[in-house]
């Protein structure tokens, strides 16, 4: 998640973690809670009994049985949940910061905007505004990020440097910062190489040469309850390259963010808004994730803690790889605009049907729609939330047309769309 500092809108956050997820994304800042541990685990070891049915034979195998495992019992209970959680061949957590300390980074994203009116939902459908002029603003929000190479790539994700989670959807910012060094005071102006919402990745360059770059591990090989280290800079620079440790939690879990899913590695490790984009380590050292995402402090009716998430590494270098090649990831399809769900309240509210509203239409595509279009069905399958309506066109590729049932001006009419390639710019 991203830390943002914003004078006129205090208490405002660039991004949300869907699910009540601070952050998830959305993380301009990146993600998760705190947790306890004991120290040890277990008090006793357990006690082992044998038949006396056995045979003398029988009778020594298991004693001897019995005593191994009473040895291994022992050394279990006597070992930390740090010892238990790491290979055999593990770096100490202190040789694991040592190694990957010098590969992470902080990033500074600035914002302009101008603040929309609107009515007391936040929403200005149809022209219904409030008399209030617009400002041109400036906010800024900090995250985490990691170095690729020594000739200056940084990874982070891309809410950190785009925003479409606040109320004032910013876009893409208009500057960005990479802040490095022991004492953060080494600063780099940093180019926008490409970022990719859908996976929530971005790639900076800055003109650097001699970077320490991380060392990337396998995250298909990761166990549940293996160690795992994150490092970041959670709340800001003040907290600059905290470290946190914990374990995997799961793997593969499927998170859905608002109108995206993810697959996600879990884990406990604490993450907190600034921590997005940065690193988490197997006990090798070894970049297997990067932070996204984590759970807000309370979930409905539930007080959470310690859900933290993760991007894994190996999902992630493709996209990465379409980042810096092309500026953005090849072969999507879109729409063509900027919409958002609206809800049966909504719809109630503003007279229109369930569906989704069209804020914008973008010049290159989706020719055919208009600003305050609402979508019901595409393809002759209804539809009433962004998310239905991202899942209805990913199962199209860029080129192909397809039906969109849209509400315009209260009448019902089809519109024929081929999608474009979807590029972010």
């Amino acid at each position: 998640m991203m830390n943002q500092n914003n004078n006129q809108h205090k208490g405002h956050t660039i991004m949300k973690v869907s699910a009540a997820l601070a952050a998830m994304l959305l993380v301009s800042g990146t993600s998760v809670g705190m947790y306890k541990l004991t120290e040890k685990l277990g008090a006793e070891a357990p006690e082992y009994s044998i038949s006396e049915n056995l045979t003398d034979t029988g009778s020594d195998t298991a004693a001897q049985e019995k005593s191994t495992a009473g040895s291994t019992a022992a050394k279990a209970v006597n070992m930390s949940w740090i010892e238990m959680a790491s290979p055999a061949d593990a770096l100490t957590v202190p040789e694991i910061v040592e190694k990957a300390m010098p590969s992470a980074v902080g990033i500074r994203s600035t914002f302009t905007y101008t603040s929309r009116t609107a009515d007391n939902t936040g929403f200005a459908f149809g022209g219904m505004r409030g008399n209030a002029q617009p400002m041109t603003q400036e906010t800024t929000a900090s995250g985490s990020g990691i170095v690729m190479s020594s000739d200056g790539y940084i990874i982070t994700n891309a809410h950190v440097i785009y925003d479409t989670e606040s109320e004032y959807q910013m876009g893409k910012a208009s500057s960005v910062q990479v802040v490095m060094g022991e004492n953060h005071d080494v600063e780099y102006e940093a180019e926008i190489v490409g970022y990719d919402i859908q996976t929530d990745l971005a790639v900076l360059k800055i003109d650097a040469e001699g970077l320490t770059p991380a060392e990337f591990g396998n995250s298909d090989e990761l166990t549940v309850g293996e160690l795992v280290v994150a490092i970041g800079n959670p709340l800001g620079f003040e907290l600059y390259g905290t470290t946190t440790c914990g374990i995997v939690s799961a793997k593969n879990r499927t998170i859905q963010l608002e109108d995206r899913t993810m697959t996600l590695i879990q884990t406990d490790a604490a993450i907190n808004a600034g921590n997005s984009g940065g690193m988490l380590l197997n006990s090798s050292g070894q970049v297997i994730g990067i932070n996204s995402m984590k759970m807000s402090s309370s979930y409905g009716e539930a007080s959470v803690e310690g859900l933290g998430f993760a991007i894994p590494i190996n999902d992630a270098a493709e996209i990465i790889g379409s980042l810096i090649r092309d500026g953005y990831v090849t072969g999507r399809p879109q729409f063509g605009i900027c919409g958002t769900t609206i809800t049966e309240d909504m719809a109630a509210l503003y007279h229109l049907p369930q569906g989704v509203y069209v804020y914008s239409v973008s010049e290159n595509s989706g020719k055919g729609l208009q600003q305050g279009d609402v979508i019901t069905a595409v393809d002759g399958t209804e539809i009433t939330t962004m998310e239905e309506l991202n899942q209805q066109k990913n199962l199209h590729k860029a080129g192909e047309t397809v039906t969109l049932r849209i509400s315009r001006n209260g009448e019902s009419k089809d519109v024929q769309i081929t999608l474009q390639e979807s590029r972010q710019e």
